[in-house]
């Protein structure tokens, strides 16, 4: 069974907007206050990462539905970019030497199950 190229276009959609909740939910994290149940209540940045996440969970199960999960469920990792990349603009978190070659591996790896598909 080949993984058609739509399949993988969901995962790589899947994968970007799951960065963005995982920024929302950093961003709703840090204006927590333990001794106060309504800033979990009435945090509009965790309520748009669990929305984001879902969303994203959408896009993963339309992209999984046709192809192999052994070659798409790979392209989640590819989160990890996006989320380098926000955490960077949003956070001010500094790029290393390190996590671009975590990145790199992340990515030759993805790509050496994405020919294998071929």
């Amino acid at each position: 069974m080949k993984t058609p190229v739509s399949s993988m276009a969901f995962m790589l959609v899947a994968s970007f907007i799951g960065s963005f909740g995982a920024v929302f939910l950093k961003s709703g994290a840090d204006r927590l206050n333990r001794r106060d149940l309504w800033t979990i209540v009435l945090n509009w940045h965790l309520a748009a990462g669990i929305f984001l996440f879902v969303a994203s969970s959408i896009f993963f199960l339309m992209g999984i539905k046709h192809g192999e999960l052994s070659v798409l469920y790979p392209m989640v990792s590819l989160g990890y970019l996006w989320t380098l990349v926000w955490s960077r603009i949003v956070f001010g978190e500094p790029f290393t030497r390190t996590k671009f070659i975590g990145i790199g591996l992340i990515l030759l790896g993805v790509t050496f199950l994405g020919l294998a598909n071929r």
